[in-house]
């Protein structure tokens, strides 16, 4: 898969587990932060598209290069803190990356275990997508729609965070998953 040119001064996040890919171009409200990883980046820079220009959204997407990486580095962070509770708390990089309010919507084509485990870290509405099973022999796009990972299950996930933080009416959620030809 062709990717994204990378941004300049990544190198940092590289190692540490994650970057900012790219910035919200505008839109409304809080930004919502959407994490790719591997392939499925290209549908997170897809649904950042469709949420800024048919939603109005504020959104940017990361690349989550480690989720390993994010979850040392928080656990570490929360040793120091345990530890020297006389100290100024340590906070994880994660939560550095992706602080402040807006939903974050994650998607992997592993597991959603696996972008699950930064859930604690987050201190907003997080969601998780990602599959669930093996075996299964379909083309790459039928997969991604049968585990519902692909760029339009990811604008439903943000819309869905949106709608319990009260940004987004039910009624435009809804509306998405009949336009995406989504059957419940």
């Amino acid at each position: 898969y062709a990717h994204p040119p990378a941004p300049k001064g990544i190198e940092d996040g590289v190692i540490r587990g994650m970057y900012r890919v790219r910035p919200s171009a505008g839109g409304s409200g809080e930004t919502v932060r959407l994490l790719g990883s591997g392939p499925l980046l290209n549908d997170a820079l897809k649904a950042q598209g469709v949420l800024e220009k048919d939603f109005g959204i504020s959104t940017e997407v990361w690349n989550v290069t480690s989720y390993k990486a994010l979850r040392d580095d928080a656990l570490e962070a929360e040793r120091w803190n345990l530890l020297h509770p006389g100290k100024t708390e340590r906070i994880p990089y994660v939560a550095q990356c992706l602080g402040g309010s807006g939903a974050v919507v994650a998607v992997s084509d592993f597991m959603k275990i696996l972008p699950d485990i930064l859930g604690r870290w987050l201190p907003r509405n997080f969601s998780s997508l990602g599959t669930e099973g093996f075996g299964r022999s379909e083309s790459r796009e039928a997969l991604r729609e049968f585990f519902e990972i692909d760029y339009r299950f990811i604008v439903c996930a943000a819309l869905k965070e949106l709608v319990k933080e009260g940004r987004v009416d039910v009624k435009r959620s809804e509306q998405a998953i009949t336009d995406f030809k989504i059957n419940p």
